[in-house]
């Protein structure tokens, strides 16, 4: 029988609200033992469909929507106990028993369940479970739709581990299956070569980033011994600045890797060759979000070091500015959502590196986020499913009528990105820019520069989602003949992918308001995130929801003006500088090959060169010296008595005349 640790918050002492008390409480096996079923269930589900291989074709993929569900479920009933527990004992550890044993540095295996990992925890199984089912429709005709799925029930698995893991050793194990499950999902049609080169790229880029967790765990044990959160984030308010700020910035770079945040977010456009159903997975509710759960939940590290934290600032703020700007540009519809989603992850970020003020706000949009992309992403499946698989925008227009479910699914969440009351963004991100104009340690020129630039992303956003509903399901009809010529004709998709849509769009609609509604989420999270007291923004709020709604409101305007009363053209125009930029990504790829790839093949090149000329080189030389010597002195060996007889008498002579030599 497993024994359960309940804790209070393991907070520094410097975040404690006065409300939540210290305390700790052991008690026997109950409620919370559904911690490893959470992870179980995928992951044998996984296993079931990998093992059984074409035997479980015709009932395979209901497996896996019912592993997901069965999570769902767990996640659900361990949420209802906690919530139901006092606010000083909603954090829960199952301990699993002594991991790794090595002398003095030992690690337990164990099963955070408090307020941020069950957060987690219900939406990845939630949304998980929609996309599931939306893809047992979707992926009916692929022969390969059980490995689909099985790679499908092994995501949710190892991003459930990640989030539930009590030490960073136990979350790098689920930080690893996370990107290798991204790998085989993005290359799931790895037949194509595209495809392949995309989960590749996805795949050595989050291996830069997974570096930067590798020396923060090594810097841990050489600072504290040990790797459990509690040991950690209770020290943390111990280290010196200086090695708080080298943890804090190896953490980002994981965080930039797996959530896409500059410099390392050039995998996540590629990442939309995978099926659709992964790309909602991935850039809604799973892998982008880990980034972002990271930061949060080694909080204390970065208020240790503030030096660290402004870089997370500014890190949010450039990306959410970058994916902005490249979501303008872009007519594949896959890869504007793609980039909505770098710059929704840069506003969380941002939020994320204000601090306390901003912990929970991030976590916030990332859970009402997670329903409104994925929604959508799950709209532009059904779009391309109606278009005979087109992806391109400039190819649609004038959906609406056709396509009536999606289309308004579509709207529900294009709504609440936008952040229109009474919409999920609304509540969420409209709390990050707010929470971006409070200055910081007296710093007024902070607030100033991260608001603007959080508010000027919201006006940036506005235009290009606009741009990509209207040019999609508004204006006129732009439709290219299917690839085998016939006419286009296009159509609902069937229920198993509309209800998802529905459900979805549901939480896009309301479910800011019952989170937000008297704090309730913010306070729910306290005993992670710390109680903060409220703190007035350079600007009154209710100026700040004014000035974000007109500058939406623009950038609304200026698409439809652009996209559904005007008329589109097929062929897109040349553009301005920056347009033709931000179709290649602001030439992030052409910047990678410059700085890292080709001096990287210039000194691999110089290195084979110097491997065969001086090393290969050196051992060869003395090889053949050694040959010659041996053929000179095979030469000598004549077998000839006369010959040997000579040598003998010349060596006497030569002797002799030494000898005489030196008593001369």
């Amino acid at each position: 029988m497993h024994t359960l640790t309940t804790l209070a918050a393991t907070l520094p002492a410097h975040l404690r609200a006065d409300t939540i008390a210290p305390a700790t409480e052991t008690v026997q096996a109950g409620v919370f033992l559904v911690g490893p079923l959470l992870i179980g269930l995928p992951l044998l589900s996984a296993a079931v469909l990998l093992l059984l291989g074409r035997r479980a074709d015709r009932w395979g993929h209901w497996l896996g929507v019912l592993a997901s569900a069965g999570a769902f479920v767990a996640g659900a009933v361990a949420f209802l106990a906690l919530l139901g527990r006092p606010a000083d004992q909603r954090v829960v550890v199952v301990d699993l028993g002594r991991w790794l044993d090595a002398g003095a540095f030992h690690v337990d295996a164990g099963f955070r369940l408090d307020p941020l990992s069950l957060t987690f925890v219900l939406l990845v199984t939630f949304v998980g479970t929609l996309i599931h089912v939306y893809s047992v429709a979707y992926m009916e005709h692929d022969d390969a739709r059980r490995r689909f799925f099985a790679y499908l029930n092994l995501f949710v698995a190892a991003m459930l581990l990640l989030v539930l893991a009590d030490s960073y050793l136990l979350l790098f194990v689920g930080w690893e299956g996370v990107g290798l499950a991204s790998y085989l999902l993005i290359g799931f049609w790895n037949h194509r070569t595209p495809y392949a080169v995309a989960a590749k790229k996805a795949f050595v880029a989050n291996r830069v980033g997974d570096i930067g967790l590798i020396v923060a765990m090594g810097l841990m044990v050489a600072q504290f011994g040990a790797l459990d959160f509690d040991t950690v984030l209770g020290g943390a308010s111990e280290l010196s600045e200086g090695t708080a700020t080298a943890i804090g910035l190896m953490l980002l770079l994981a965080a930039c890797g797996k959530s896409a945040q500059f410099p390392l977010q050039s995998w996540l456009g590629d990442a939309m060759a995978g099926p659709t159903p992964v790309s909602a997975l991935i850039h809604a509710a799973t892998m982008v979000t880990a980034g972002v759960y990271l930061i949060v939940r080694s909080g204390a590290i970065f208020d240790a070091a503030p030096t660290a934290q402004l870089v997370v600032v500014v890190v949010g703020a450039i990306t959410l500015l970058f994916g902005a700007i490249v979501g303008c540009a872009k007519d594949d519809i896959k890869k504007a959502l793609a980039a909505s989603t770098m710059s929704q992850i840069g506003y969380m970020v941002l939020a994320a590196g204000l601090g306390p003020v901003g912990y929970a706000f991030a976590i916030f949009h990332l859970v009402t986020h997670g329903f409104f992309k994925a929604g959508m992403f799950l709209g532009a499946g059904s779009v391309m499913h109606a278009m005979d698989d087109q992806v391109d925008m400039r190819r649609f227009g004038g959906l609406a009528r056709y396509m009536t479910i999606t289309w308004l699914t579509f709207m529900a969440g294009w709504l609440a990105i936008l952040g229109v009351p009474p919409f999920a963004g609304f509540f969420s991100k409209d709390k990050i820019i707010e929470a971006a104009f409070v200055p910081v340690d007296g710093q007024p020129w902070r607030a100033w520069v991260f608001g603007t630039v959080a508010l000027l992303g919201a006006g940036i956003t506005a235009f290009y989602m606009s741009r990509l509903f209207f040019m999609t399901f508004e204006g006129e009809r732009r439709w290219a003949p299917k690839a085998d010529g016939s006419a286009q004709h296009p159509h609902e998709a069937p229920p198993l992918m509309t209800w998802p849509m529905i459900i979805l769009a549901v939480g896009s609609v309301g479910l800011g308001l019952v989170l937000g509604l008297g704090g309730r989420f913010v306070t729910w999270l306290e005993p992670v995130t710390g109680h903060v007291e409220h703190e007035e923004p350079v600007l009154p709020a209710w100026s700040l929801i004014a000035l974000t709604l007109a500058v939406v409101v623009v950038g609304v305007v200026l698409a439809w003006r652009r996209y559904a009363v005007s008329q589109v053209p097929v062929v897109p125009p040349l553009g301005t500088a920056l347009t033709r930029a931000a179709r290649v990504d602001l030439y992030q790829d052409s910047v990678n090959d410059a700085l890292l790839v080709e001096p990287g093949q210039h000194l691999t090149r110089s290195l084979v060169f110097a491997d065969r000329a001086v090393v290969d080189g050196t051992v060869t030389g003395v090889g053949r010296a050694t040959v010659g010597l041996g053929d000179l002195a095979r030469r000598v060996q004549t077998g000839y008595v006369r010959s040997y007889a000579a040598t003998t008498v010349i060596g006497l002579v030569v002797l002799v005349v030494a000898v005489l030599v030196t008593q001369s």
